[in-house]
């Protein structure tokens, strides 16, 4: 997946933002100020997502490109590697977990009209 394509995925889900509160380079999506993926883009594209830790430890054994959160709580964040070692279908879908974990954490009228305002859908793959 082009971190392009990534960027257009994070940004098509309910109140999503970019920032770059890191510098250039460093692109951080967030749902109510609370970030949901941070992507690198530079020779070796690679975004954080937050993961259910046994489900992080599913991914990580399924595919080479999905390690512990680079800089992150490793129990709840994978880094992915944006090389094509992982199919952009399950990108999508790790990215839509993550969304869906922050966004649960909301406070309640936040959480509510975000998640009524995704409902079941997906970015499309590419």
């Amino acid at each position: 997946m082009k971190p392009a394509r990534f960027v257009d995925a994070a940004l098509w889900f309910p109140e999503a933002v970019e920032t770059e509160p890191f510098g250039p380079g460093i692109l951080v999506h967030k749902v109510c100020d609370r970030m949901f993926a941070l992507l690198w883009e530079g020779e070796d594209p690679r975004v954080n997502l937050k993961c259910d830790p046994l489900h992080a430890l599913e991914l990580r054994d399924r595919f080479p490109g999905v390690t512990p959160g680079y800089h992150m709580n490793k129990d709840h964040w994978n880094t992915v590697a944006l090389d094509g070692t992982v199919p952009e279908d399950e990108i999508l879908e790790m990215l839509r977990d993550s969304y869906v974990l922050v966004a649960r954490g909301l406070r309640r009228a936040d959480r509510e009209r975000v998640l009524a305002a995704l409902g079941d859908g997906l970015p499309e793959a590419g």
